[in-house]
């Protein structure tokens, strides 16, 4: 539920990456004159290296290095020609090896991220659909936009999540030729496996259903002749799978593989195949690094190495259960995921372990969720077991110092990874005495010039409007109508007010802000199901109003403090609403606290322009239009005076309900085409408080009985709220059938200003969306964003995807 596009989805990530670079635990460089594996210089410290790929040590085997040092001196450092043409000498020999590995036809590719750029838009044929796991491998992921210009249909699905997986097979089986689910076999970041026993039953259920298993962090250290996790448990590869391996990582030396059961797709793959076709081949020092490790894998000796691995991730898992350190997938692979929740805590987590000569990676966004930030450490045979241990009783004692300096405590990481709290689990207290923390779920609790004090005059938050809301949005029949409301008030020791916030937990759609061609196309999905990607989510505010809903003292001393308290009572909030998303909307994209929103597992994402007018300084249309650029006057003269006698503008305090009716018909006309805020109907319920309410006016518009092809009627109203001395209107309604000749909306505009104008008002809120068009007629538009913390990054993603569609 944000504004996604594919370029705010990467300023998103340079910005997180940014931040971890500038942390120092990111883009780093290994020095000194050789590696073993085992220890790795950092920034001139020796560390115990426990971030390799590498997990059987083969890279630094003695008969690989000797045989890609043979293969420089007889064929050279590169063969540089297409395999399609010729491959050299030593290519050959390889491919029979590998053969022998999987018995199944096989290819071998540069790397897997250009093996899959190979083998996909191949193997998917225009009229099949693919369905990705949320946490499938970048690789797979940027390869299936190929797809998307053939008409493929790609959807994403909760990570392993199989009843959602069945749910979309069911939904696109009647669409589609074959239906490809793409997985890792391994997953990089958590080390947990592709739940391959559920997906083979599903394919006997589903005989369009075909596999695509990215196993590179499987291979070598699993299967027969370390052919990897999922020939481990497989034994034989079905028909309906596609396999990748790797020849670098594990294997030790460099490229990737295709393992093909098709023999017919595996020639069209071998004939054309994109990168295959028209990519340099492997260099002779790599082929022949892999053709010795080949050796190994078809050896006894495979077995003891895996073996050797298995022994010190078993001793890794004990020593983790002996500990408090949050782990967040226990399994047999050689990853570790660590969980430290906030960016914050994952900074200075690795940063310690760093300093205390232990290299280890960081889990960030967008790989983890920005909530799921963790230290992911991999275990090979280069660690010895006192490594290991001493990696533990790091960990142990770094720990809770940085959880500690950065707020935070186990309880917490535990339920950003909604992972079972057992009793050895401790808690560090963040209660901080100097401040006072009040909550409740009614503004009636609340004290109104308290409240007023803070948000009059800045929307539709002040302590009438949160009133006249909580009226509408209770005790409705739709569960979308029904919102929760909640109000948070900090104040130090003195009673002085630091922070105060109002918020709403509510049904929303997740593509709420996103643009109208991808809501179009999940629209057409809400027909069979109504609350099709939709969730339950706490926001700052509500879909109704726009502005600035937090309250800050940001000279307070204890403002920062204040807002650590105020996002840990966000989570019990979020928690006992059942929310899936946190969103904190509105803030100027110069805000001071963008670094403290990343470090506390916030993404931001950019929200449509806001716009106001807050240039009064004239009393009548002369003045008014002077205030205007030479642009904008041309315009206002062509496409609005010209128009204006066609219509009479009556302001209506206490209308008809036969006129309730009309403006509620004219309000749904507007909804029903605005895709670009795509929010649930707001019930008729509304209109009737508007009535009841002395702060809401009704501006309309009739054409009079003489305009052209018109009779007296209504056909555009402005829904009109005030706060203070600022002018609010909240949304409009009119007849699309007459805006095209009639220019409606910009008519309407410009009489909420000029009447804004004669009343006296000091500002006008004009809030989302059109804002070209309120800013011909003089309103400043203001860059805003939201701060999104969500549950897992599907939603994200799935509309990222659907927007690149």
């Amino acid at each position: 539920m944000a504004k996604i596009k594919h370029n705010n989805f990467l300023d998103t990530v340079d910005e997180v990456v940014t931040n971890a670079t500038n942390a120092g635990i990111i883009h780093l460089h290994a020095e000194g004159k050789e590696l073993n594996g085992r220890r790795i210089t950092i920034n001139g410290k020796p560390s115990y290296h426990f971030g390799t790929t590498g997990y059987l040590g083969l890279e630094q085997d003695k008969r690989l290095k000797m045989a890609a040092i043979n293969a420089i001196e007889k064929y050279g450092t590169q063969f540089p020609l297409s395999k399609t043409y010729i491959s050299h000498p030593l290519y050959a020999p390889l491919e029979e090896k590998i053969f022998q590995m999987y018995q199944h036809p096989i290819l071998i590719t540069k790397n897997s991220t250009l093996g899959h750029l190979a083998v996909i838009p191949t193997a998917v044929r225009a009229g099949d659909a693919v369905i990705l796991d949320h946490q499938v491998h970048w690789s797979v992921q940027s390869a299936t936009e190929v797809l998307k210009s053939k008409g493929v249909t790609v959807r994403m699905i909760r990570h392993s999540n199989m009843e959602m997986l069945e749910h979309y097979i069911k939904d696109l089986r009647n669409k589609a030729n074959k239906i490809w689910y793409m997985a890792d076999g391994v997953y990089s970041m958590y080390g947990d496996f592709a739940p391959l026993h559920d997906l083979m039953e599903l394919s006997k259920k589903y005989a369009q259903l075909h596999l695509y298993i990215d196993d590179v962090h499987g291979m070598s250290w699993k299967g027969k002749n370390g052919s990897g996790y999922v020939m481990s448990v497989l034994k034989d590869l079905p028909q309906n799978i596609l396999l990748f391996g790797t020849l670098s990582k594990t294997f030790g030396a460099s490229g990737a593989i295709l393992v093909c059961p098709d023999k017919k797709l595996h020639k069209k793959i071998k004939n054309f195949g994109g990168p295959l076709t028209f990519s340099a081949q492997l260099e002779p020092a790599s082929v022949a690094a892999a053709t010795a490790s080949a050796d190994i894998h078809l050896s006894p000796e495979i077995y003891d190495l895996q073996s050797d691995l298995e022994r010190k991730i078993n001793y890794f898992n004990h020593l983790l259960e002996l500990s408090d350190l949050p782990l967040v997938h226990k399994n047999a692979s050689p990853v570790f995921y660590i969980g430290t929740g906030l960016p914050a805590t994952g900074y200075n987590f690795v940063s310690k372990m760093m300093n205390a000569g232990f290299f280890v990676n960081l889990g960030l966004f967008p790989a983890v969720p920005v909530k799921n930030t963790g230290v992911r450490i991999t275990i090979s045979r280069h660690n010895e077991l006192k490594d290991i241990q001493a990696l533990v009783d790091a960990m142990s004692y770094y720990f809770p110092l940085a959880m500690e300096e950065t707020h935070t405590d186990l309880t917490r990481i535990y339920k950003s990874f909604g992972i079972q709290e057992t009793e050895k689990n401790n808690t560090i207290g963040t209660q901080i005495e100097e401040l006072n923390l009040e909550s409740t779920e009614t503004i009636q609790q609340i004290n109104k010039a308290e409240w007023d004090t803070c948000f009059s005059g800045k929307g539709t938050f002040d302590w009438d409007g949160l009133n006249f809301l909580e009226k509408v949005f209770t005790s409705n029949n739709l569960k979308e109508h029904n919102w929760g409301f909640h109000y948070i008030t900090i104040k130090d020791k003195k009673g002085k007010i630091v922070l105060a916030a109002s918020l709403t937990s509510a049904l929303l759609k997740n593509d709420m802000l996103s643009d109208a061609n991808t809501s179009r196309v999940i629209e057409e999905m809400r027909e069979e199901d109504p609350y099709y990607m939709t969730d339950m989510v706490l926001s700052l505010g509500s879909v109704f109003s726009e502005g600035a809903h937090l309250f800050l003292d940001d000279e307070h001393p204890l403002h920062i403090r204040s807002m650590r308290l105020f996002l840990k009572k966000l989570d019990e909030i979020k928690t006992k609403v059942g929310a899936k998303l946190i969103i904190l909307r509105d803030f100027e994209k110069t805000n001071t606290l963008n670094t403290f929103f990343h470090e506390q597992g916030f993404i931001s994402i950019d929200m449509p322009d806001s716009c106001e007018i807050a240039n009064f300084n004239w009393r009548n249309e002369e003045q008014y239009i002077s205030t205007l650029s030479k642009r904008s006057r041309k315009h206002f003269n062509k496409d609005i005076k010209a128009f204006e006698n066609y219509f009479q503008t009556r302001i209506v305090i206490s209308p008809t309900p036969e006129e309730i009716d009309k403006f509620y018909t004219l309000f749904e006309e507007v909804w029903s085409n605005n895709l670009g805020i795509n929010i649930f109907k707001f019930p008729k319920k509304l209109f009737s408080e508007m009535v009841k309410s002395p702060k809401w006016d009704f501006l309309t518009l009739y054409l009079k009985a003489d305009s052209p092809n018109a009779s007296d009627k209504i056909v555009g109203v402005m829904f009109i709220t005030r706060s203070g001395k600022t002018f609010i209107p909240a949304f409009v309604g009119m007849d699309y059938g007459y805006n095209e000749k009639f220019n409606i909306y910009r008519q309407l505009l410009y009489q909420t200003i000029k009447t804004a104008g004669t009343l006296k008002f000091e500002k006008i809120k004009f809030g989302f969306s059109a804002s070209f068009e309120k800013k011909k007629l003089g309103a400043t538009l203001i860059p805003k964003i939201a701060y999104v913390q969500a549950d897992d990054n599907f939603s994200l993603e799935a509309l990222d995807w659907l927007q690149k569609d």
